[in-house]
């Protein structure tokens, strides 16, 4: 990294940057800096009949910005409607939206969790944070906004009047708790899906005390449901969706705020038994392995289409009811072995203790391929939930994208095609948009390095990028880093100049919080923000 930014030391953006992080600014909510000409005018704004790559590949933090800068029926905050732009995203952010898609989706995932439940007619309820909607009920649904007859939804409201979790890291975990306690005591529903948001969100904030309450409430929340789950004979399946703060620095001593590789816990304590302590389980096994035990528990058969297996070695002999399911995902909390720098094992957490003690478990595998992600990389909530709810391994769009670029079809996608060449015919500005960084689960510069070569390889001219930054598994202050190695391939190739850097707290919202959206949005179409020439 350190070599990165010696590359740049003239860059005057990149001095612009670093000048902000004197100034106490970080890269997550970095105000927006825009290149000017020597009057002051801000340079390669999004303009009437331009062509915009969105190259990231997440899509449910992207959409808002992409909604504003396309829809014409926009109204949550002014735009220019006289804007037009021509529009591609990487994936399908969302299919209501007016742009073309570089990778679509390749087919509808068939028979996930929530889609056996309803056939077999059994009531599904999902609890959850507004941080979590989407990865329960989206994700989980095998990226889908389908809402199956029988599934319901309850969406407690994550607290708004704070400027940062780091000031609450309670959240809103307490009122979670109290919907699944409310709702154990509702027959209808047969399997409640509940997520617990705390550790997940307070471990991409630099702050530990912070981060302790935070597994400290979510411990706190997790002894309630298990008394109640106890007073209600509920099966309870405890999991998580990928690791966090359990190895929280890196080895030179620095913070990590991202995600970890390491397993995540999986116990089943079944209420509904005498002895829920004989169950067998596998000692290992991946997250496409929890809906098939879910199903295995509701005596369900399994879809031809999950792959993955059940976890269940016995079941105990005894005669029983027809069980109820609650299955909790805490967010977020991974399991490691060593001590030190693990947030897990330094915060109190005597219930998850004593859970884990007491009832039978296993480690789960929830990073790298057994999430349909590259060998050796880390967990996020998209993949985990996805694989939670769908049963079986799903190949994510990185993945799909990274082979398309090794093979050479990357360079003959046709919505690349399309935007560049048009772009090159109108005479009008290509703009690449999306994340800078080596690798985050919304994109990555390996993904705009190709772009910026097929722009040289078209001769497409003039080529604008707009740099979103954040810290998240990044090391400190590396925005700048990433800045300055897409200047450098930018001037090795004689193609593009970066014209945006932000903060991805203003362009990449997915609550509604408009008016984090509105400063991304003037900044990208009237150059609002720091200036520099």
């Amino acid at each position: 990294m350190d070599n990165d930014i010696s590359l740049a030391k003239s860059s005057p953006l990149v001095r612009s940057i670093k000048k902000a992080y004197k100034s106490g600014q970080e890269d997550e909510a970095l105000d927006p800096i825009i290149m000017a000409d020597p009057t002051g005018q801000p340079l390669g704004r999004l303009e009437n009949g331009d062509y915009v790559i969105f190259y990231d590949i997440r899509g449910e933090r992207e959409v808002e910005l992409s909604e504003c800068l396309v829809n014409r029926d926009f109204s949550h905050f002014p735009v220019n409607k006289d804007l037009h732009l021509n529009f591609v995203t990487m994936i399908e952010y969302d299919s209501s939206l007016k742009a073309r898609v570089a990778f679509p989706p390749e087919g509808k995932i068939k028979n996930t969790l929530a889609e056996v439940l309803s056939k077999a007619g059994l009531g599904l309820l999902k609890i959850s944070e507004s941080e979590k909607e989407i990865h329960v009920g989206f994700f989980m649904n095998g990226k889908s906004n389908e809402v199956f007859p029988g599934e319901e939804r309850i969406v407690v409201p994550s607290p708004e009047a704070v400027s940062s979790y780091a000031l609450k890291p309670e959240m809103s975990a307490s009122q979670v708790a109290e919907k699944v306690s409310l709702k154990l005591n509702d027959p209808p529903y047969r399997v409640i899906v509940a997520n617990l948001a705390n550790v997940d969100v307070l471990g991409h904030i630099e702050d530990k005390a912070a981060v302790l309450k935070a597994v400290e409430e979510v411990d706190r929340q997790l002894g309630k449901i298990i008394e109640d789950c106890r007073t209600q004979a509920v099966t309870l399946v405890v999991t998580s969706d990928h690791g966090t703060v359990e190895e929280w620095l890196y080895p030179d001593g620095t913070v990590n705020t991202g995600h970890t590789k390491n397993p995540v816990p999986f116990v089943l304590a079944d209420f509904s038994a005498e002895a829920p302590e004989r169950w067998n389980l596998k000692k290992g096994g991946e997250l496409a392995d929890v809906a098939p035990t879910l199903l295995a528990l509701l005596e369900l058969a399994k879809p031809p289409e999950m792959s993955g297996e059940s976890l269940i070695l016995n079941f105990p002999d005894e005669e029983k009811a027809e069980r109820r399911v609650l299955l909790l995902i805490l967010d977020g909390w991974g399991m490691r072995e060593e001590k030190e720098a693990n947030l897990i094992a330094e915060a109190r957490t005597p219930n998850f203790d004593r859970l884990l003690a007491r009832f039978p478990h296993a480690l789960l595998k929830a990073s790298g391929e057994a999430v349909g992600m590259p060998a050796n990389t880390v967990g996020n909530s998209e993949a985990g939930h996805l694989h939670l709810g769908a049963g079986r391994r799903i190949l994510l769009d990185r993945v799909r994208i990274d082979r398309a670029i090794q093979e050479g079809s990357f360079f003959r996608n046709d919505a690349f095609l399309w935007a560049m060449q048009g772009a090159k015919k109108e005479h009008k500005s290509l703009h690449l948009l999306g994340i800078v960084s080596k690798y985050s689960s919304h994109g990555t510069i390996k993904h705009l390095f190709p772009l910026l070569r097929l722009a040289k390889e078209l001769d497409v001219k003039p080529v604008f990028i707009h740099s979103l930054i954040g810290r998240r598994g990044e090391k400190p202050e590396s925005g700048a880093a990433y800045v300055a190695k897409v200047e450098e391939m930018c001037r090795s190739l004689s193609v593009g100049q970066v014209v945006t850097v932000m903060g991805r707290f203003w362009a990449l919202d997915r609550e509604e919080n408009w008016d984090r959206v509105e400063k991304a949005y003037r900044a990208l179409v009237y150059g609002e923000g720091v200036h520099v020439s």
